[in-house]
Order: structure tokens, then C-alpha cells, then sequence
């Protein structure tokens, strides 16, 4: 299965701020713990009262070392946002890896799974959610969703046979589009995430999907063509 396409061939890349990562291993280890404290506080105050002072203070450094990586506070949360996105990529890939899937709503519920996951276990990981009210450009956003989605299709047509082109990157896109937003207001408030909205997630986007892609569809299509 081509799982590793999911992740993408400049995801190690993702993981980098404005300016150049430093080599030193120390330097480095001080970037990962800028962008740890910078989760835990985003889970505390949200996005728009985030500072640079309150990240310095958690990570016990001084505002210049946090200054010496990053600009400005925007510059601190699109990293992360990048490194969110990054480490979704990689839980869909150790979920379908770990998962036994035998039709393409397996593989899709997997990548619901890994929302879910890394929403409870992810500190600030509703940075996915970080958008251009916030200072990252709606159209990175837009970007993402477009990648996972081809790669997300490159599995299904692989791996189920699915029907290949645009019209399933498509659906994919307004799939994943529909789960960010049942699943954001499942952890609106619950830490855990509302069991009603995370079932109902799935439910939606099979109902959704099936409409195109159930074995009764796609013999439709195939008699229709």
C-alpha cells in the first residue's frame, strides 16, 4: 500500500520555521520545546491571546531565544500549524498500517480515527484549524486539504480499485473538509471530543461517500460506461 505518499516528499521540510533550523542538536532540541510550549498554551488561551512572552515563560527561555527563531507570534503558530499537519499525516499512516482494511471505507475511517487520536493526545493540536483570521493564508489551508485528498486517492484506487480522477479527489476533499468541521466542534469544549458528533461524523461521511462508491454506485457506473 502506498502509504508513505501520504506523508509527502518535503514533510521533513514542514517541520522547519521562517528562519533556517539551527544543526546543533541542543539548538534543535530548544526549537522542538519552543513549539511544545507554544501547544500548551494555545490549549489554554486559544490563538488570538497566545504571546511570545507566554511561550518564553513556558519553556522556561527568554523572549530573545524565542525572537531568534521566530519574528512574531504568527510566526511561532503557522510552525506549529505546519508541524500538526505533519504529524496527522503520520498517525493516518500508522493507523491504515496498523489496521486490517478490506474495503475503502476502512481506510476512511482511519483517517477519522487519527483525527480523533491525535485531537486527544496531541497537545494544540487544534492548530490544524489555524487560518487566515489568524494570519496563515487560507489558501495553505486549501493546499493541505488538496494533498491529503490526491494522496488519500492514490491509496483507494490502489488498494480498492476505486474509480481514479478528479471527480474523487473531489468527494475526498469535501470529505475531509466535513470531518475537520464535525470533528473541531466535537473538541469545541470536550477535551475528549463529544461522542454524538464523532459517530455522527462517521456516519455522514459514509453516507456521503457511498452515495458514489458503494458496491451498488460503482456498478452503476460500470454498466453506465
Amino acid at each position: 500500500m502506498p502509504l508513505n505518499g501520504l506523508l509527502g516528499e518535503d514533510a521533513g521540510a514542514a517541520l522547519q520555521q521562517v528562519r533556517a533550523e539551527p544543526i546543533q542538536q541542543r539548538s534543535a532540541a530548544r526549537l522542538s520545546g519552543l513549539l511544545d510550549a507554544a501547544a500548551a498554551v494555545v490549549d489554554e488561551v486559544g490563538f488570538d491571546r497566545i504571546t511570545t512572552a507566554m511561550i518564553a515563560e513556558r519553556a522556561g527561555a527568554s523572549i530573545g531565544t524565542v525572537y531568534r527563531y521566530y519574528p512574531d507570534r504568527v510566526a511561532v503558530l503557522h510552525a506549529l500549524h505546519e508541524r500538526a499537519v505533519v504529524r496527522f499525516r503520520q498517525r493516518v499512516v500508522d493507523e491504515l498500517g496498523a489496521s486490517t482494511l478490506t474495503t475503502w471505507w476502512d481506510a476512511v475511517d482511519c483517517v477519522v480515527t487519527a483525527f480523533v487520536g491525535l485531537y486527544r493526545s496531541e497537545p494544540g493540536f487544534r492548530i490544524v484549524n489555524f487560518d487566515d483570521r489568524d494570519g496563515v493564508p487560507a489558501a495553505d489551508a486549501a493546499a493541505d486539504v488538496d494533498f491529503f485528498a490526491r494522496r488519500l486517492a492514490d491509496v483507494l484506487v490502489n488498494e480498492f480499485n476505486l474509480p481514479a480522477g478528479p471527480e474523487l479527489i473531489f468527494r475526498l476533499e469535501v470529505a475531509v473538509e466535513m470531518a475537520d468541521a464535525i470533528l473541531a466542534r466535537a473538541f469545541h469544549s470536550e477535551p475528549l471530543g463529544e461522542e454524538r458528533f464523532i459517530a455522527e461524523c462517521r456516519l455522514v461521511l459514509r453516507e456521503y461517500l457511498d452515495r458514489y462508491y458503494s458496491p451498488q454506485a460503482l456498478s452503476l457506473l460500470a454498466a453506465a460506461s
